[in-house]
């Protein structure tokens, strides 16, 4: 399986967290949303000029900025 930062996602692509940056400054909240180890994460779109994508993690969908994605690992 294969790794890589939510920000490199495309829309329809599934996956789910591995790790959250400990240092994310979003850290606390990410994890309050759900961005928890082994949830699923869905990419539902991405925003006409590309930021930010919308998101469906454990069934609630959410919009985050590319920069907040990069520090979320997922494996697909």
């Amino acid at each position: 399986m294969e790794e890589r930062t939510l920000d490199q996602l495309n829309p329809g692509d599934t996956a789910h967290v591995v790790s959250l940056d400990p240092r994310h400054p979003l850290r606390r909240r990410l994890l309050e949303l759900g961005f928890v180890r082994g949830a699923p994460v869905t990419v539902v779109r991405r925003a006409p000029m590309g930021d930010p994508l919308e998101l469906r993690v454990n069934g609630t969908d959410l919009a985050l900025r590319l920069a907040d994605l990069r520090g979320i690992r997922v494996r697909l």
